[in-house]
């Protein structure tokens, strides 16, 4: 349980210090993790980012505020992280769907997003279906962008990644080619923290021995132990719900913890709508 209980004291640092200046990496420290990996397994267990998760939460509490006292709207602004009423009141807007003054008026409903308490499930409903194995280095061929982790950039970017491998032959290709250990299309999330500071390289790719292809590049897969989950039913629903069940569930229950390498998501060829579609994810462990 020590995991979950250093993610809920990374999330209570981010409500003791709401107002404050945050950084993804001072709050990290606080679940003895990297910011690469704090943001994606927060993005894993909640569907937001971190950045996201703090910005409803301040204006949470500044739709509070208004309905409760007479503090001036630039005053407000200042103080919830917003440099001008014009910005402030744009984001309320979005949030919300009312300005800071009919908010104050109480003419039209506001949205309140509560503080966010992790709760731990160690006996799933639906078994999890995985196995454990040694495997040696491999070499990936592909393509990559990069993104930025620390405002979502990678929650939006990725999805339209794969439409366009998808829609212009690259995933095709990258199936004919695959030759090496792992049989699929590769989803593989690379941090890049040491090197650019909150980025993140996402690969399409496949395994693969060989020259690599024009057009494409080429990528190291340490030899690591891997816990390998089975994946079944359509995309994307089915592996985001293995993949809240890997963190809810299997790590505070299982004694691993991740290796701190790339994991993968492995796609099989065939129709990622149909109900029976196989897919699996790879977790590095240690």
């Amino acid at each position: 349980m020590a995991w979950i209980e250093a993610l809920q004291r990374a999330i209570d640092y981010m409500e003791e210090h709401l107002l404050d200046d945050l950084t993804v990496d001072e709050i990290a420290k606080q679940a003895s993790s990297s910011p690469f990996h704090f943001q994606r397994t927060f993005a894993i267990l909640t569907d937001i980012s971190v950045g996201e998760y703090i910005r409803r939460r301040r204006l949470t509490l500044a739709a509070g505020e208004l309905c409760s006292s007479d503090a001036k709207i630039i005053d407000l602004a200042l103080k919830y992280g917003y440099d001008t009423p014009e910005a402030f009141t744009k984001a309320f807007r979005r949030q919300h769907g009312i300005s800071p003054s009919e908010a104050r008026k109480y003419t039209g409903k506001l949205k309140s997003y509560s503080r966010l308490g992790i709760q731990v499930s160690l006996k799933g409903a639906e078994p999890m279906q995985y196995r454990v194995v040694e495997q040696e280095g491999f070499e990936v061929i592909g393509i990559k962008e990069g993104f930025s982790y620390e405002n979502g950039e990678n929650l939006a970017g990725i999805p339209k990644m794969w439409d366009k491998a998808n829609q212009d032959g690259t995933s095709d290709f990258l199936l004919c080619k695959n030759n090496g250990p792992v049989k699929g299309i590769l989803g593989v999330c690379v941090d890049q923290g040491k090197v650019h500071e909150k980025q993140m390289d996402y690969w399409v790719g496949a395994a693969y021995q060989g020259e690599t292809p024009d057009g494409y590049l080429k990528m190291e897969i340490p030899a690591s132990k891997w816990a390998i989950f089975e994946v079944h039913g359509p995309m994307p629903d089915a592996i985001q719900n293995v993949w809240k069940q890997i963190f809810t569930e299997w790590f505070p229950s299982s004694g691993y913890q991740h290796a701190g390498t790339p994991d993968l998501e492995v796609y099989t060829a065939g129709n990622s709508a149909d109900p029976d579609y196989y897919t699996e994810i790879w977790i590095p462990v240690k």
